[in-house]
């Protein structure tokens, strides 16, 4: 079917068709950056064609040259029988007007706190320029901690992640953005590696996929790092771990922000005596929970 389409395609619009069609003949699966068959055919079109991605229709009846078409065939073709995510066929991934390198060390970023930072904390943290401290756990590529060090200029950010080959992803976003006097970049186990830090704002979107889940999987989500999904029969290992030890790591009056996926239900039930507070997100209010550092602390006799 490409080879077909190397001979008889001539314009963008030919090529957007066609992609939709394989893509939707495939039953490929999205949600890592982009929802559906045609926003990702047009996002992988126009990034090979090195256009503006959030142009397309003034390009739609421009005809391709030779070279050109080969170019957005092969990478229409990898997508389909690699089953690869399209961020990693192009390297990088957005998360709102925020670019970021990415490759297959290191999960798509598509996390909902970014889209909190720092409009949906300030009940909680009402000047940015008061929050000196600030850490990012399960930093991965390091997207979340550069938005922080963005929302809040005043901040020292902790940016921490098991993974060595993660950090490295982290690095060179961080050094992309110029924040390598801000950011620092921590080989942990969580908080295995901070002793004595405190921080007025702690997020983190950690692993929260449950055994179940995992070998549901669709292949995209297969090419992504299993250290940074997987989490335990309910999914929520970490997040108990996180619970455990974010109280020696808050300032007084600090918060805690932490993403659990689908996990709400099982987490209130793990922990009924907790008055999480659920954000509100664009996907809605069921993902992303804070609790300020008072409520983690039992109360002394």
């Amino acid at each position: 079917m490409f080879d077909l389409a190397n001979q008889h395609l001539t314009t963008i619009r030919d090529v957007l068709r066609f992609a939709v069609s394989r893509f939707n003949e495939a039953e490929l699966s999205f949600g890592q950056g982009l929802a559906n068959a045609y926003d990702e055919a047009a996002y992988l079109i126009l990034h090979t064609l090195h256009l503006p991605l959030d142009r397309l229709d003034p390009f739609l009846a421009a005809r391709l040259l030779p070279d050109e078409l080969g170019k957005v065939l092969s990478i229409l073709e990898k997508r389909v029988a690699q089953r690869l995510p399209a961020a990693y066929l192009t390297n990088e991934a957005w998360l709102g007007q925020h670019r970021f390198y990415v490759d297959e060390r290191v999960l798509v970023p598509r996390s909902f706190i970014a889209e909190l930072l720092p409009a949906g904390l300030r009940p909680w943290l009402p000047v940015e320029s008061n929050v000196r401290s600030a850490l990012d756990l399960c930093t991965g590529s390091g997207c979340l901690a550069i938005l922080i060090a963005d929302a809040y200029p005043n901040a020292d950010v902790d940016a921490v992640d098991v993974s060595a080959l993660a950090l490295e992803v982290a690095q060179r976003n961080v050094g992309d953005y110029g924040f390598e006097e801000t950011i620092r970049l921590v080989k942990s186990d969580l908080f295995a590696a901070l002793a004595g830090c405190r921080y007025d704002l702690i997020v983190s979107n950690p692993p929260y996929v449950t055994t179940k889940s995992m070998t549901a999987l669709p292949a995209e989500y297969r090419h992504e790092p299993q250290l940074a999904l997987a989490s335990g029969a309910d999914g929520l290992d970490h997040v108990r771990a996180i619970l455990r030890a974010a109280p020696d790591h808050l300032e007084e009056n600090g918060i805690l922000v932490v993403e659990v996926g689908h996990n709400r239900a099982a987490l209130e039930q793990a922990f009924p005596e907790l008055p999480f507070i659920w954000l509100d997100t664009a996907s809605g209010a069921d993902f992303v929970f804070l609790l300020e550092r008072r409520d983690l602390v039992a109360p002394a006799d």
